[in-house]
């Protein structure tokens, strides 16, 4: 029985060292490869992330009330220019009243050019500038160009006043615009008041 015993005790210690030896090492590895290797071409079976199996339908969806937009929101059309309080912003009825004054003033269906549908535009812009400039009196490039409008707009009236006074008294009139029509100019009877130009000095004058 003791001999037994001691066999079995050198057997278990050959196997120990047997299995730290190289080649048991070596044999190990290739092992553990081979099944690395298969285990990447297999197909995974088990979930990713934990959990995830036992998500189903029955998880309740949050309410409307607590989206900030809910679908739908973002697709309406916004072409009537309505803000968010139910009021249109100041550029868009500026824009439909001056639609609308250069339709009533034009000639034809086709007129972009005559002084009555360029007066009537400028009314507008002007007006809105005014405004403009109440809330931000120092916009002074806005100022700028208001001032060259109102001249131009001047200019204008005046070539229609000279042309057709009937046009021009009507276009005033509608539009509600305060302008004095431009007087005659002549130019003998604006000088004949003043003293004619003085002779000239004999030393100035050319020796012929």
């Amino acid at each position: 029985m003791m001999y037994s015993k001691t066999v079995l005790v050198l057997a278990l210690a050959v196997n120990a060292a047997n299995a730290f030896s190289p080649s048991a090492r070596s044999t190990a590895s290739q092992v553990t490869q081979i099944v690395e290797e298969r285990q990447r071409f297999q197909p995974r079976s088990s979930p990713i992330f934990v959990g995830d199996d036992e998500m189903g339908d029955d998880v309740e969806s949050p309410p409307e009330e607590d989206y900030i937009v809910n679908v739908g929101d973002l697709e309406e059309d916004d072409a009537d220019g309505t803000e968010d309080d139910g009021q249109p912003p100041a550029w868009y009825e500026s824009q439909q009243r001056l639609d609308k004054l250069r339709a009533d003033n034009r000639r034809h269906e086709k007129d972009t050019g005559s002084p009555e549908f360029q007066v009537a535009g400028m009314t507008e812009r002007i007006s809105y500038l005014t405004k403009h400039l109440q809330q931000h009196p120092k916009d002074f490039s806005t100022r700028r160009g208001l001032v060259a409008m109102v001249n131009k707009r001047r200019r204008l009236l005046n070539y229609l006043c000279n042309e057709d006074q009937e046009r021009y008294v009507s276009l005033i009139q509608s539009l509600g615009i305060r302008h004095k029509a431009p007087g005659r100019y002549d130019r003998d009877e604006r000088y004949s008041s003043y003293p004619k130009q003085k002779a000239v000095k004999k030393h100035l004058m050319k020796k012929k």
